[in-house]
């Protein structure tokens, strides 16, 4: 049976995780184009930050949660073998969709904080055009939280199937070698 202390573990990290991307989506910086006193230059002006914060808040909370994950599974490959079967076959098909899900919700969250700390602090003075004041598109941090859900949800799964194949595995105890009738 799978340990239901590391399954709550991770789903309350995956539920932190998801609802810092969804702040990180709703509190995306937006820029204005200002001109200053003078009316000679144009330059751009982002507001609050705290989206970044957000943002890497998400990652770190999804990463902690992978970690405890494969540290409690001995990240598939170490360990005891697994016994043959369904749960095993689920099993692999969940570690790796799994790790796929991880990584695309680790790119968006880490792309989409980069970006948006980027252009907070992207403040230049032009002369004639008016500024191209760039910002996160919208849905960056949005997909991560959604790669989020399904890595908490996968996750969770991968965990049980992994703790039942690992369960059930039995060790021949028998003799190995080739039995020769009455000769014991």
């Amino acid at each position: 049976m799978a340990s239901k202390l590391i399954l709550i573990a991770v789903f309350i990290l995956d539920v932190i995780a998801f609802g810092l991307a969804v702040a990180a989506e709703q509190r995306r910086s937006t820029a204005k184009v200002v001109q200053d006193s003078e009316v000679e230059h144009n330059y751009c002006v982002y507001d609050s930050d705290i989206s970044t914060g957000y943002g890497v808040g998400a990652f770190l909370f999804l990463m902690v949660s992978q970690v405890i994950i494969m540290a409690a599974s001995r990240c598939f490959c170490c360990g005891r073998p697994l016994s043959p079967g369904g749960s095993r076959a689920w099993a692999v098909i969940l570690f790796i969709t799994c790790w796929v899900f991880f990584f695309i919700a680790e790119v968006c969250l880490l792309a989409g904080s980069v970006k948006n700390a980027y252009h907070t602090k992207y403040r230049t003075i032009f002369s004639e055009d008016p500024p191209s004041c760039e910002t996160v598109r919208k849905g960056v941090f949005g997909a991560g939280a959604a790669f989020i859900f399904f890595t908490a949800i996968v996750s969770e799964f991968y965990y049980t199937c992994y703790s039942r194949a690992r369960e059930s595995f039995q060790t021949y105890d028998r003799e190995t070698g080739v039995g020769l009738g009455a000769y014991k």
